[in-house]
């Protein structure tokens, strides 16, 4: 068998026979018919000569010539762009070469030619046996032409396809790829979610032709995110996690996770919980705890849409659909309802507390049990949709930053003079000057909708990705205002950053996931809190409150003393050669 190639051997050659046969009839008598046929029978089984390939020339084996012309190509090609870019650095002219540059040009030509001819192998000996067949088929119909009976022609086997699959997956893999067999139903049939994420990946490498190599499979939990987290999975994305700490909150240290690819945002948020912790500490405020839903419901009349109106916002009604509302769930507990009108459609925008849940799908429960109390006293009530976007959910929207949505929360903290100097390497009045005519009123040059910040967003979304938060929630999350103050005789600065809409939780969707569960027991917030339900998702709020003070402080620093470009070019940027290192 060839080796390199894993094909089966070639099948004897019906040249060979048939010009035996001719031999042989030449030599004996016509009339001794059946010693004929026995030679002829005896020379169909001889073991035929193997057809010549264009790898017999080499001296060694082929895959050992192989590894050593790839291995001399790129040692090769590694030093002479070593040995370039010293050149370039001391200005030495490229054409001046040592004996050990022009040694390694030879050798990089040399490889380079053979590797060029290596490629082209295949195509020889594919050229060789076709030439051989075609010959063969030649000679065979010129021996039909002489003879009464034809011979059989003899064709070359299809090579097998090479996989590392069972026969029984690669049948369900060709089943996939066919569409008789669903991907998404691969869970279910096999009864095994890593199997079926990988059977699922092989049949999408080959519907679509591209190469999943570098989207890691293995060393995951697939179980875990079954009907929870993600259908469908092919893989998972690996992504660092760094620490920025600790930050001093509330009289407690927090070492926090942040999950991002952005260089310099941990090292800024880390400097800023330095300056804080300096200065004595930050002070968060919880202001309102309460996640909305609003259903979109429509009348025959605008008249009839306001006495829907009416009705809701009655305080009477308010305990009875509380009771209503609250069956949904043990943590559920109805706080505000809010209409708003346009035309016959009416707006209803539900307020509950969700415990340690973030509570998008709680108060969703409770939102349907209202609504199908009311169609009894409203059966002309047209329920349109149990999400109107007067929530509103994972979209920039007046309503969260007036009224907030999710957690509200309000951090603060005094910067003295000596630590803005030494830590911040700014002046305090230059902060202030920085802060008003960027995040305010550069902001409101750009009409801007919550955004009167420098970077909330990134702070946000690093801990929300390391903490199992939803990342699309960072929309709204991210609405804050840092407002800085001269105080003390404007010796020292007083920055706090509000932010009315942080939607976070501490159980349910990827916070049960095993790395962001060990993020969340990091902050001393995992689960959810047996002694007062609903603490360890308002305790995380603040955190992220916290966070986004330091980051904020790093930041506006970095900008007011003309380092930011600088510190981006130091921390954000790489010289070495990934790709050799990877190899």
């Amino acid at each position: 068998m060839d080796l390199r190639r894993g094909l089966p051997p070639k099948p004897p050659s019906t040249t060979a026979i048939i010009r035996h046969r001719k031999t042989t009839s030449n030599n004996i008598n016509n009339t001794d018919r059946s010693s004929s046929s026995t030679d002829t029978v005896a020379a169909d089984h001889r073991p035929p000569s193997p057809l010549p390939k264009a790898s017999d020339a080499l001296p060694l084996p082929l895959y050992l010539t192989n590894g050593i012309f790839f291995t001399l190509f790129f040692c090769v090609a590694y030093f002479l762009l070593h040995r370039w870019r010293d050149k370039i650095r001391s200005s030495t002219p490229l054409h001046v070469v040592t004996v050990s540059e022009l040694a390694a040009i030879v050798s990089l030509i040399a490889s380079f030619i053979y590797l060029l001819g290596f490629f082209g192998i295949d195509f020889v000996q594919s050229f060789i046996a076709t030439s051989r067949v075609d010959d063969d088929n030649f000679t065979l119909e010129d021996d039909v032409e002489h003879n009464s009976k034809p011979k059989p022609r003899i064709m070359d086997p299809i090579p097998p396809v090479v996989t590392l699959m069972s026969e029984k997956d690669e049948e369900i893999v060709r089943s996939v790829v066919s569409g008789s067999l669903p991907s998404y139903s691969l869970e279910s049939k096999l009864g095994d979610c890593r199997r079926a994420a990988s059977i699922r990946r092989e049949a999408l490498e080959r519907k679509t032709g591209r190469s999943l190599l570098g989207l890691p499979l293995e060393g995951f939990d697939y179980d875990s995110i079954l009907g929870q987290c993600c259908e469908m999975p092919i893989g998972y994305v690996q992504l660092p996690i760094g620490i920025a700490g600790p930050l001093l909150l509330n009289g407690g240290e927090y070492m926090v996770p942040m999950a991002t690819t952005e260089g310099c945002l941990v090292a800024s948020t880390n400097r800023g919980c330095k300056a804080i912790f300096a200065s004595g500490g930050a002070t968060t405020i919880l202001l309102k705890d309460g996640m909305t839903r609003a259903p979109v419901v429509r009348f025959g009349t605008a008249a009839r849409a306001a006495h829907l109106k009416f009705f809701l916002e009655d305080p009477i009604n308010f305990d009875t659909l509380s009771i209503v509302f609250n069956k949904s769930s043990r943590f559920a507990r109805l706080q505000s309802i809010r209409c708003s009108i346009a035309g016959k459609n009416l707006y209803i925008r539900f307020t509950c507390s969700t415990g340690d849940a973030m509570g998008m799908n709680m108060v969703s429960k409770g939102v349907q049990n209202v609504l199908d109390f009311l169609q009894i006293d409203f059966p002309d009530m047209d329920v349109i949709g149990i999400s109107g976007n007067f929530c509103s959910d994972k979209k920039p929207a007046a309503v969260n930053w007036i009224e907030g949505r999710g957690k509200s929360v309000v951090c603060e903290s005094v910067i003295t003079e000596e630590v803005v100097k030494k830590v911040l390497k700014t002046t305090v009045p230059g902060l202030v000057e920085l802060n008003m005519l960027k995040n305010l009123t550069g902001s409101a040059i750009a009409g801007s909708l919550g955004g009167f910040n420098a970077h909330a967003a990134n702070i946000v979304s690093a801990v929300f990705i390391a903490t199992g938060q939803d990342p699309a929630q960072n929309i709204e999350s991210s609405h804050c205002i840092t407002m800085m103050e001269a105080v003390n005789g404007g010796k020292d600065l007083h920055i706090s950053v509000t932010m009315p809409s942080i939607e976070v939780g501490t159980v349910g969707g990827g916070t049960q996931l095993a790395s962001q569960s060990a993020c969340l027991n990091l902050l001393g917030v995992k689960g959810a809190s047996k002694e007062s339900p609903g603490s360890n998702a308002r305790v995380l709020a603040t955190i992220v409150a916290g966070s986004v003070l330091a980051g904020e402080l790093s930041l506006m620093s970095a900008i007011s003393s003309g380092q930011l470009v600088k510190s981006h070019m130091k921390y954000n940027r790489s010289n070495r050669d990934m790709t050799a290192i990877a190899s």
